[in-house]
């Protein structure tokens, strides 16, 4: 029997983060363009979600310029999403997940697809269809971890990064970064 409904590995990994909040996820089960709906617990207010997965690219960035920035790193991913996607989306937040590929527990980042547009056009240009998205997050040994976008940014600016001397704040993304607080108000 073929399923009606799959779920993939970042659903799975956000809905548990959810689920520790004391929430419920709910799975729709066709595709609206809404990955997970969550709800307080007495299921009187919801939050829509558009989940996108990425795979650890630490461990495949072997490049010896980076190593500095490479070493200050605790996870990096990729994504491709297109504008008209991020512009039409039903989903109240995207939720960017990082998967570490020392299997310590992964890293979201939860924006408004309003403001994710906002900022890649700040970042790429108005004139881009297919952004790529390239979103580090520091290990915050030293400092508080940061998040950042840093598709094209040159070798100067990520050494920046790895100091914490980097400022940007049109690539600065650490306001998202495991910022639970718009699904959590759901419990008030």
């Amino acid at each position: 029997m073929k399923p009606i409904f799959t779920v993939h590995a970042g659903e799975f990994l956000v809905g548990c983060e959810i689920e520790k909040k004391n929430l419920k996820v709910w799975i729709p089960a066709k595709d609206t363009g809404i990955d997970l709906l969550v709800s307080n617990k007495n299921n009187t207010k919801t939050v829509s979600l558009q989940v996108k997965l990425s795979r650890d690219y630490l461990v495949t960035n072997k490049n010896k310029k980076d190593a500095v920035f490479l070493g200050e790193l605790r996870a990096s991913g990729w994504w491709t999403p297109n504008r008209e996607k991020i512009e039409k989306s039903v989903a109240q937040y995207w939720v960017f997940v990082l998967v570490r590929a020392d299997n310590r527990s992964p890293d979201f980042i939860i924006i408004k697809p309003k403001d994710l547009l906002q900022r890649l056009k700040k970042i790429h240009g108005n004139t881009v269809k297919k952004f790529h998205i390239y979103f580090c997050v520091t290990r915050g040994i030293k400092q508080k971890e940061k998040c950042y976008e840093i598709r094209d940014l040159n070798p100067e600016d990520k050494l920046k990064i790895a100091k914490n001397e980097f400022n940007d704040d049109s690539r600065d993304f650490t306001a998202y970064l495991n910022n639970w607080t718009p699904i959590k108000v759901l419990n008030g």
